[in-house]
């Protein structure tokens, strides 16, 4: 599962709107804070199915569904799919010029993932970052836009801007006593094939001396593992699609009401849709009720 700023962005910091970003996220840093699951976020996907069960509602998972045509007959149908799948289930049945927006729609930065058990805490320098268990491992703002504006160049930074969560010293459901867990990304070029492992840790030991010493299992996961994990992470872009000005007012297509397209009852619900990336379910949240408006 990754974290809920869906890469905050992935976009240089020197682009227009990141700081709509940045502002978002400490605005709700401030407010809410950024909790945690107990149980981790497949606790989240079970409450949300125990409330659709209780409605009468149906969930059937292991069945890849390559058409339209495979789905039984329905008012509204919602894709949480990104352009590219849509283009694949809906085929022929979108209008030509719907179908040359949604292939050009552009798809940004990938992640590389790391997965770590260790035998206790991350040793943090500054006592505090063990407060927290989300932690932005970045250094200077120098070194941060640095990073980030390798990765818009199609390079790998050597000091990568790695986001990291801690849960285990917040939720003992998380790992047995006395075992830690904890796992990290960073940004990478689209498609991305190059290892970050070492340079991921070398960044979190640099803040946190021991840090490999603790290590006792890891698991990794680069951009075309993250595809083959949810095929709406094209290329490891876990924001669905590239959120730079064009795309903050054109997601996946310009006008009022993008959660519709031009066929009756179909809609997307996913973060090509506005407001964009994050698990904030605001994408479903609109769709959902421009269903409802388009019902009425």
């Amino acid at each position: 599962m990754f974290a809920g700023l869906a890469g905050h962005s992935i976009l240089s910091l020197k682009a227009p709107i990141t700081a709509g970003y940045g502002l978002m996220l400490g605005v709700l840093a401030h407010t809410v804070g950024w909790p945690l699951a107990k149980g981790g976020s497949q606790a989240i996907a079970d409450a949300l199915v125990s409330v659709l069960e209780s409605l009468g509602g149906d969930v059937v998972c292991d069945r890849r569904i390559a058409s339209l045509d495979e789905l039984p007959p329905a008012d509204a149908i919602l894709l949480d799919l990104t352009p590219r799948q849509v283009l694949d289930i809906a085929g022929d049945s979108l209008p030509p010029r719907y179908r040359k927006a949604l292939a050009g729609f552009r798809y940004g930065a990938g992640v590389f993932k790391v997965d770590w058990a260790l035998d206790g805490p991350i040793p943090w320098a500054n006592a505090d970052c063990g407060r927290a268990a989300t932690i932005h491992v970045g250094g200077t703002l120098e070194e941060i836009t640095a990073s980030e504006h390798a990765v818009r160049t199609d390079r790998h930074a050597e000091r990568p801007y790695v986001l990291l969560a801690q849960p285990s010293p917040f939720d003992d459901t998380r790992a047995p006593a006395g075992i830690g867990t904890a796992w990290a990304y960073c940004h990478v070029p689209n498609g991305s094939t190059f290892d970050m492992t070492t340079r991921i840790e070398q960044q979190v030991e640099r803040f946190a001396p021991g840090f490999r010493d603790r290590i006792i299992g890891r698991h990794t996961m680069n951009t075309a593992a993250i595809e083959a994990h949810d095929a709406n992470y094209v290329g490891g872009d876990i924001n669905g699609g590239i959120a730079d000005l064009r795309q903050f007012v054109r997601r996946p297509t310009l006008g009022l009401h993008p959660w519709r397209t031009p066929v009756d009852g179909l809609y997307l619900c996913s973060s090509s849709t506005p407001p964009g990336g994050g698990v904030h379910g605001m994408c479903g949240w609109h769709a959902a009720h421009e269903v409802m408006r388009t019902a009425r």
